[in-house]
């Protein structure tokens, strides 16, 4: 429901945040602001501050922030058309009226909820009445309790052709309104319309409010589809809908994230087990439509599939299936069940603490990709691996979003470089036994990296990172690791550090003149005359003519930290200034993460007390 722009801005003036936000958390005054425990996260020390002045709140803890919109929606589970009418009756303003059109769209779809209402009530009367027997049974040995049965509402549906119109009938409703909330189906030939389910057990399918929107079947005999969904209706979209919604929303901001498994039994079982935040898609591999959902209750989904090779393409295949709607900060994990069970068998065999334990061993969504890329595939010449670099270019225009698309590609490439590497034999470096050293001389005049020709800070610093390597290139061999986590956000630059890695792989002992050789063979020979250049990146103490090689390695480390803080706090500035703009929950999601990112890398920043590479510390 939209709203007039002067409405919202009228209630918004007219809302007191701190009254608001006072009825849940104790709040005390601090100068301008008031500060209390954050209702979003467990805490002992106040870290939530409402202001008064920008009319808003930032938890420093977990990173929640929003207006008083965002606070009636998170703590009540509430839309925004909903919360718009809770804080417009609470200010005393009338919600303005809707066009007739649209009251009548509503009523109508409020009576075929009242409907599917009344047929779930009568289907779990018919699972407690001498008909359900079969279907008890059925129950029993799937080991669900009585609680399980009364809190997800199992019903059955008896098979008969028409016991549920019959029933709903004689309550008052019409034929064609059970037949557009596609409860019974009429033929095209004439015939009497009859009960679109008999003879299964039935899943209520409810939204995110808990209202009962479809319903989900499983056949208790012979049959010809086991599960039957209720058709698309006013109500139900399936691409649009998640079974367990409403419970795994509120468990899902405790949580933190939100599970998703393949079946409503599987649903049950984890629910039944304590883990309450899971959902599953109605049949069909998940939707975009359906992993938007997801986001909108967790920055990182976990996807549970089933430990076998059929889980493993269903994953390869969800991996890509959101390509095209990743953006910053929203992704997918995954979570692959041990082989032979899933989610309701894991539980009943082997207990709720083997299943916690299963969900926690989770998969990046680009290892996933990676993995389907690479399955059973030999990269051992270069025909092999440029149909591979080919695959990954493929993959790479479904990435909509260009920030999310230059780290794949980095993330990806990164791969390919390390897989490509372990098809060659190993060959000793030179000077090299044990920890990685240095076999060269200390060069006349010592290093590092200040352009005075980049375009911004972060090329700045990048370019600082290239040309210590291309002076040293023993630096990517000492420094492998913390390289095999560089992506560098400039792309010609990125491509530059990849050769550079490339060639010191293949060529142990490679000095500065013969690496630049390689660079110039791939096209790079401008960025080397660059780089090279005297007055353009070059190592220099001031207080130290010729410092140890040790002592390059010492600040080229620290060049890298203070490269991936910079980066990170570039990110973080550019997703609160979003954040501001948006108002949305996700937006201030993905700046709470990557301010936690972005302390934890601070954390781990050396204190350097010379000027290191590319800048002073």
């Amino acid at each position: 429901m939209a709203f007039p722009k002067h409405f919202i801005d009228e209630l918004r003036a007219r809302t007191d945040l701190v009254s608001i936000v006072g009825q849940r958390v104790a709040l005390k005054k601090r100068g301008r602001d008031h500060w209390g425990c954050c209702p979003f996260h467990n805490e002992k020390s106040a870290s939530f501050k409402v202001s008064e002045d920008r009319d808003d709140y930032h938890c420093f803890g977990c990173g929640a922030h929003g207006t008083a919109f965002d606070f009636v929606m998170q703590t009540e589970s509430l839309s925004f058309p909903e919360a718009v009418e809770r804080l417009a009756e609470a200010a005393g303003m009338q919600v303005p009226q809707v066009a007739p059109q649209e009251r009548e769209k509503a009523d109508r779809l409020s009576r075929l909820a009242e409907a599917n209402e009344a047929a779930t009530k009568w289907f779990q009367s018919q699972l407690h009445g001498a008909a359900g027997a079969a279907a008890r049974d059925y129950l029993g040995r799937r080991g669900l309790g009585e609680q399980a049965i009364a809190e997800f509402r199992l019903g059955f549906a008896p098979d008969r052709n028409d016991a549920l119109k019959a029933a709903l009938l004689d309550r008052g409703f019409r034929e064609d309104e059970l037949v557009e909330a596609g409860l019974i189906a009429r033929p095209d030939d004439g015939r009497p319309s009859y009960d679109r389910f008999r003879n299964r057990l039935m899943f209520p399918i409810g939204d995110r409010r808990g209202r009962v929107i479809a319903f989900g079947g499983r056949a208790l005999g012979e049959a010809r589809a086991k599960y039957l969904n209720s058709p698309d209706t006013p109500l139900f979209d399936k691409g649009h809908s998640l079974y367990n919604h409403a419970m795994a929303r509120e468990a899902a901001r405790e949580a933190g994230t939100v599970v998703v498994v393949e079946g409503y039994m599987d649903a049950i079982a984890l629910a039944e087990a304590g883990i309450r935040n899971v959902v599953a898609p109605l049949g069909t591999a998940l939707t975009e439509n359906q992993i938007e959902m997801l986001w909108r209750m967790t920055a990182e989904p976990v996807i549970c599939l089933d430990g076998d090779a059929a889980g493993l393409r269903a994953a390869h295949r969800a991996a890509e299936r959101a390509l095209s709607i990743l953006k910053p900060g929203r992704s997918l994990r995954f979570a692959l069940m041990p082989e032979g069970l899933d989610p309701d068998d894991l539980v009943r065999q082997r207990g709720p603490a083997a299943a916690r334990e299963a969900l926690a061993r989770t998969t990046s969504s680009t290892e996933m990709l990676w993995q389907g890329l690479v399955e059973g595939r030999p990269l051992d010449t270069p025909e092999r691996k440029a149909a591979l670099e080919a695959d990954i270019d493929r993959l790479l225009t479904q990435v909509t979003d260009e920030t999310v698309r230059v780290h794949y590609r980095n993330d990806l490439r990164a791969r390919m470089f390390d897989a490509v590497r372990a098809t060659r034999p190993a060959r000793p470096l030179p000077g090299r036994p044990g920890r990685p050293g240095f076999r060269r001389e200390a060069p006349e005049s010592v290093a590092a990296l200040k352009s005075i020709q980049a375009n911004s800070p972060l090329r700045t610093r990048e370019e600082a990172i290239l040309a210590a390597l291309l002076r040293w290139p023993e630096l990517a061999v000492r420094y492998e690791h913390e390289l095999d986590d560089l992506h560098l956000v400039h792309d010609d630059l990125d491509h530059c550090l990849l050769a550079i890695r490339d060639a010191v792989s293949r060529e142990p002992g490679l000095d500065s003149d013969g690496l630049a050789r390689h660079l110039d063979a791939t096209g790079l020979d401008r960025l080397v005359v660059r780089l090279r250049a005297p007055n353009a990146t070059k190592l220099d103490w001031k207080s130290l003519k010729d410092p140890p090689l040790e002592m390059v390695g010492e600040q080229f480390d620290a060049t890298l930290r203070r490269y991936r803080v910079e980066v990170l706090q570039a990110e973080y500035d550019d997703a609160w200034a979003a954040a501001r703009r948006e108002l949305t929950a996700e937006a201030f999601e993905r700046m709470a993460a990557l301010k936690r990112a972005l302390d934890r890398a601070k954390a781990e920043e050396p204190v350097v007390t010379r000027a290191s590479l590319g800048g002073e510390a």
